[in-house]
């Protein structure tokens, strides 16, 4: 069994009257990447900030390594959702100032600050001003600030959220790398990076835990068959017939799209054609899948 890195025990945070955690426990194991998935305002960044020791909680036990409610900053890398950089400073310096903050000597510093400049893909960049680099450039150099004093856990707050696509994907194979040397904990609320990097996945709505399990665990116990079909005028109505077939256990709609989730495929592809038929429902396409972790997070969060 992995050994626990990270654990978290009936965690409360109080802001006044507001609640933004309530009794949330969960772990990370060592080595692994674990998501924490959660809709806006769930209290994702909040979770973050104390266990990176920026926000007491007002009540509950962060175990690190063992150790409980120590100050555990120094085995920590942290890349905020808004990160800040100094704009006149090359990508070298600022991880060079940033090691020494971390109490590396000027040497140790620049030598890591080469190292993981090439490992984040910036090496080329290394003496450009920061303030000419992309979103997904700062957001690689991010991840390098966080990873100069070899944490024993890195912390990514929404890391991909503000990047267009090709600085979205320069982040999650960053990420793939990053799992090679550390353990992982990042917040998103875009499930299909979560499916892509994660070992672990972590649920949160409004402060509490929804949701806990490996990404193998959830596929095996949530993932189902689905038909999805779209037509050329709204599916309401029909779509809402089928729940008389047996083989039929949920129904979804959106307009002139219907999720259909079903317990035998086969046999529930022959009715619900049939019935189609029957009907002369206007069907433009049909497809046969899987209920996405997509789906599983929507059922949590709505429920």
């Amino acid at each position: 069994m992995t050994e626990s890195l990270v654990s978290i025990d009936k965690l409360v945070k109080r802001f006044g009257a507001e609640t933004a955690v309530n009794n949330l426990s969960f772990e990370i194991k060592k080595g692994s990447c674990t998501a924490l998935l959660g809709p806006n305002g769930a209290g994702k960044t909040t979770t973050l900030r104390m266990l990176a020791g920026l926000l007491h909680p007002t009540s509950g036990k962060i175990s690190f390594d063992g150790l409980e409610n120590g100050d555990n900053r120094k085995y920590i890398g942290y890349l905020p959702q808004h990160p800040v950089f100094y704009n006149w400073m090359s990508a070298s310096e600022f991880l060079v100032y940033v090691g020494e903050l971390a109490h590396l000597s000027k040497k140790e510093s620049q030598q890591k600050a080469d190292e993981l400049l090439e490992l984040v893909g910036l090496a080329d960049a290394k003496k450009k001003k920061i303030g000419g680099f992309s979103g997904g450039m700062k957001q690689r150099l991010g991840i390098a600030q966080a990873m100069i004093h070899e944490p024993k856990l890195v912390m990514l707050d929404e890391p991909v959220s503000a990047l267009d696509p090709v600085g979205r994907r320069e982040v999650i194979e960053m990420m793939r790398e990053l799992k090679k040397k550390t353990t992982i904990l990042f917040s998103t609320h875009v499930l299909h990076d979560a499916e892509e990097v994660c070992d672990d996945i972590v649920i949160i709505r409004k402060g509490e835990l929804a949701l806990s399990d490996s990404l193998v665990g959830l596929r095996k116990k949530h993932q189902h068959d689905v038909i999805i079909i779209e037509s050329e005028s709204n599916l309401t109505d029909w779509a809402n017939s089928l729940t008389t077939i047996p083989t039929v256990q949920d129904v979804t709609i959106a307009g002139t799209t219907a999720t259909i989730i079903v317990t035998e495929l086969e046999a529930a592809r022959i009715a619900i054609l049939q019935d189609i038929v029957q009907k002369k429902v206007p069907v433009s396409t049909f497809k046969i899948g899987q209920s996405s972790l997509e789906d599983v997070f929507m059922k949590v969060v709505r429920s």
